[in-house]
């Protein structure tokens, strides 16, 4: 199991569609949600992705296909 922390940031297309589901659901990941800021016209969340190395790194690499900005989220996550 590998466990790894990243911030995404989504574009304006991209912010409605429910891409951290679609990420979890598709690639057998666990996705924590650890701290986010969203409205209407931008976003970022940072989020820990649990599971099998490979799937875990498939699926942020289809994030960052589908316009999805994915940077590392180093240091402590405040829980919240």
């Amino acid at each position: 199991m590998a466990l790894k922390r990243v911030r995404f940031t989504f574009p304006e297309n991209l912010i409605k569609e429910p891409l951290i589901y679609n990420l979890g659901h598709q690639f057998r990941v666990i996705t924590n949600v650890r701290m986010a800021d969203v409205d209407d016209r931008t976003g970022w969340v940072l989020l820990e992705l649990e599971g099998d190395p490979d799937e875990v790194t498939r699926s942020i690499e289809w994030a960052q296909a589908k316009g999805v900005r994915v940077d590392p989220a180093d240091g402590d996550i405040v829980e919240g």
